[in-house]
This record gives C-alpha cells, structure tokens and sequence, in this order.
C-alpha cells in the first residue's frame, strides 16, 4: 500500500471502518463512500446533497450480477466435465438467499450494516448487504478485485462445494435441472412491488400452467418457496 493511501486511512474520521474493511477485503478500499453506502439498509439511509436518502439497493442489484459471474466462472473451471445442469445447481445453492445471509455473518457483515435498530430486521438484509459489499468492490477497484475477492476470500474458505453437492435444499435448482431434462418451460412471475418493505407475490408457471405461488420479503426467497411447493406436487 502506498504511503498516500496508509496516511489517508491512518488520519481518515473513518478509520476503524478502513482497517475493517482491510480485515475482511484484504486490500485498502479507495473510495469509502461506495462501501459506507454498501451497508446503509434502506431503513437507516444515507442523506445526499440533492436531499435524496440513499441505501444499498442498488449496490445490491450490481452485486447479484457480479456474484453471479464470479460463481460461474469458477465453477466452470472447478467442474470441466460436468453438463449444465450441474453447474446450475450448484450455482444456485451458492447464491441462494440463504447461503449468501451465512456468508454475510460469517466475515462480519453485520457489525457493518447500518440500519433503525426499532425495525424488525428481515434475515434477507445480511445477504443483501453481502451483494452491495460485492458491488462496491466492483465500483471502487474493478471487476478481477470482486471477482478475486470472491474466489479466494469467500469460496476458498467459507463455501463447501463437496458439501453443496449432497445437499437438496435448492428447489429452485432442482426444478430447473428437472425442466431442462423434460424440456419444459420454467417462468417465474412477480406480481407485487417489493417498496416501502411489502411482501412479493411470485407465480411460478410450467409450460404456461400456473403450478405454485408463494410470497416473502425477499424476490428469491419467494421463487424459492414457490420451488419448493413445485417440487413437492410433481414429486421432484
């Protein structure tokens, strides 16, 4: 690290949220407003000049595409003979709401996040949280940073992929590898806006016939939960 940048973050009123941010990054971050904005829910906003209130969502929505090729790509690599459906699978239970909420707690994310310590606090922030993290890394240093900082910091030590594979707790995965052997045609369909903290409402359509809804705080939650009942009445 340069001597410029160890004064800035030894001097910096941000201090302690540079030298946590290096703890769990393992690199400096450049610019400390992205990731300041990566843990603001939307509960405890970030006020800017034009009076808008900020929070992560969109972070979030940059990180689920980054996590997504990050995860894609290595496993592409880690399983060369393995078919599509496979690599599918295994994405999915990488990405899947609930593993990136364990990821989240497991380097810390938690002692970050800011939000209205009053609100009831949905367990889907702590993974929300995790997909800004990877969008402000995105942003501030660049896409092989996210990328590395997924693979080597995340993947390598925290995610089990021997153990993800004997797992069946991917629904959404399982019904897509079904889909894909029978042909069929999967669609999942939102219906409700997720503002303001109101619940989603996701159909989940085979071939056009209307086969399960489900609803949750969380989009994927409820494609997953639509999934599951899915995989349920067809006996997947």
């Amino acid at each position: 690290m340069s001597w410029y940048r160890y004064c800035l973050s030894y001097f910096s009123s941000d201090k302690e949220l540079y030298v946590a941010l290096k703890n769990v990054l393992g690199f400096y971050p450049g610019n400390i407003s992205l990731y300041k904005l990566a843990f603001a829910h939307k509960s405890a906003g970030l006020p800017s000049s034009n009076g808008q209130v900020l929070s992560n969502e969109r972070l979030e929505y940059l990180g689920d595409a980054i996590v997504e090729a990050a995860v894609s790509d290595h496993l592409y690599m880690l399983y060369p003979f393995k078919d599509e459906g496979f690599l599918t699978e295994m994405r999915a239970k990488i990405v899947n709401r609930e593993n990136l909420k364990k990821l989240a707690l497991k380097i810390g994310l938690d002692d970050l996040l800011e939000h209205k310590s009053g609100n009831h606090i949905y367990q889907s922030i702590y993974g929300d949280a995790f997909e800004a993290l990877i969008g402000a890394i995105y942003l501030d240093k660049g896409y092989k940073y996210a990328q590395e900082f997924i693979v080597n910091r995340i993947m390598k030590n925290h995610v089990d992929v021997e153990v993800l594979q004997k797992t069946n707790k991917n629904f959404k995965g399982k019904l897509l590898n079904w889909a894909q052997k029978k042909r069929k045609k999967v669609k999942f369909q939102m219906h409700d806006d997720a503002a303001d903290g109101r619940l989603i409402t996701v159909s989940l359509s085979i071939d056009n016939d209307l086969v399960a809804t489900a609803s949750d705080f969380s989009k994927k939650k409820a494609e997953m939960l639509a999934a599951e009942k899915a995989c349920e009445d067809l006996g997947i």
